[in-house]
């Protein structure tokens, strides 16, 4: 089953109205307390490429299709934007609260220390 958010094409970096297939979502960075972290919703650029549609960050059908998705799979919605140099090629890029990250932990079983013990600095 693929899973699709759509934009509305009302970002600062994009004009695009269209359905993006989602791929894949992790966590990018997760502060030392654990209260603060960055989640790359990764997206297929055959369906969205950044050179030709933009920049999705700050869309916001496409932030509240994710906060929807987040919700339904019972995942604090606890996330905003990150900054727009955070954005990548591939994905987009959103700052996560303490309480998404232990709802992301609960779910999925993941070891936030683990994640921390293996982050360079």
């Amino acid at each position: 089953m693929k899973v699709i958010f759509n934009t509305a094409g009302d970002g600062y970096w994009s004009r695009a109205a269209k359905a993006v297939e989602i791929t894949d979502m992790k966590l990018g960075y997760v502060s030392d307390d654990g209260d603060f972290g960055e989640l790359c919703v990764y997206f297929n650029t055959d369906t969205w490429d950044v050179s030709k549609d933009g920049l999705i960050y700050t869309d916001s059908q496409f932030k509240q299709d994710l906060m929807q998705f987040v919700k339904q799979h019972g995942l604090v919605v606890d996330l905003c934007y990150s900054e727009q140099g955070m954005q990548g090629d591939n994905y987009v890029s959103l700052d996560v609260g303490a309480e998404f990250l232990e709802s992301w932990n609960k779910k999925f079983g993941n070891n936030l220390q683990k994640l921390l013990d293996t982050e360079t600095v």
